[in-house]
């Protein structure tokens, strides 16, 4: 009998202390930056989360405020200092020029709108600050900004590739016995819960799971609702029971970018008399513990994990990299992982 995959998430989770990167060459430990004599350098990081009210960032940023203090020596020592976006780009930007302003050595950036991205690159660039962007990828042209200058390898992404998550959802409910097509009219009914149609991760999910799912079952797929849920588990639950009420058991298997939606979405199937498993289908991203204890006894279908563990230490390595003046790649990726019950 196979063991519980989420059994094994959970225990990655629990012994990880670095991430695990397709793309990073260098395997060395993480070094802290050099200093003379037996004076403590005090080395002030700036990292700005899109809002302390997300339950994956949540995770995220404590990472990454555990493991800089795991690193702290007699020589050296880390004083990071979060700071929460609040869902506001101006608010984010004002604590950016803060941390300019007051010369912190290097800042790590959750961006509340990835669109901003080419932004702070210019304002760390002016101010010769390495910034370590993450979890919210910026386009291609923007971290191509500086190729060619000085600047260029003081700034990079460190991340999962949405992509990939949005092919595990897809593979997720094509390797179901029935590939999710519950009235086996060769045609997947489905909803998608859109975590921020601006965000970068949000549009790769909605396109990949489909477009994964199309791929490996043959079928053809019917899109019933594709609807804004910014994130948040009561516009998960809004959305599914609007869907569900106008819909009925046309709804095979909703799509959500993120756990927390998907957890609405789940309160919401459960008013409506459906259960997961038998007559509907759910799959999430981020693997939070409530959701891997949900797939495990079949509330859900399956999530993604978002390594958060793997990430923030990637992250934090990166930084360190930047300060000891070595030069960065554009990205940094860390695997996702698929979580089914078996």
């Amino acid at each position: 009998m196979k063991k519980l995959l989420t059994l094994l998430v959970a225990g990655l989770m629990a012994l990880s202390i670095s991430a695990c990167s397709n793309k990073k060459t260098d395997t060395t430990e993480t070094t802290a930056p050099s200093t003379s004599g037996s004076e403590t350098k005090t080395v002030n990081v700036g990292v700005s989360i899109y809002k302390f009210d997300d339950n994956f960032m949540t995770l995220y940023r404590a990472e990454i405020e555990n493991y800089f203090k795991t690193l702290n020596t007699d020589s050296v020592k880390y004083n990071v200092t979060v700071q929460d976006g609040k869902g506001d780009q101006a608010e984010q930007t004002n604590q950016i020029d803060n941390f300019i302003a007051q010369q912190y050595d290097v800042l790590i950036i959750n961006l509340v709108q990835p669109t901003s991205a080419s932004t702070v690159i210019d304002k760390c660039k002016d101010a010769n600050i390495p910034c370590i962007f993450i979890n919210r990828e910026p386009s291609n042209e923007d971290m191509a900004k500086y190729n060619g200058t000085d600047y260029e390898g003081k700034y990079t992404y460190v991340g999962a590739d949405a992509r990939q998550s949005g092919k595990f959802q897809g593979e997720i409910i094509a390797d179901l016995p029935n590939k999710g097509d519950l009235n086996g009219d060769g045609v997947l009914n489905y909803v998608m819960i859109v975590g921020d149609p601006e965000n970068v991760d949000a549009q790769y999910r909605t396109e990949f799971s489909v477009s994964q799912y199309k791929e490996k079952s043959g079928l053809e797929v019917k899109e019933l609702v594709n609807q804004r849920g910014d994130w948040d588990q009561a516009r998960g639950q809004e959305i599914t029971q609007s869907a569900l009420t106008q819909f009925g058991n046309e709804v095979e298997v909703i799509f959500s970018n993120n756990d927390s939606m998907a957890l609405g979405a789940v309160q919401a199937i459960s008013a409506a008399g459906r259960k997961v498993g038998e007559d509907i289908y759910i799959v999430g991203v981020d693997a939070l513990e409530e959701v891997q204890q949900l797939v495990k006894s079949g509330g859900m279908t399956g999530t993604v994990l978002n390594d958060h563990i793997g990430q923030s230490h990637q992250a934090v390595d990166v930084a360190i990299k930047a300060l000891n003046g070595e030069k960065l790649e554009s990205h940094y990726w860390v695997d996702y992982v698929k979580v089914v019950a078996e």
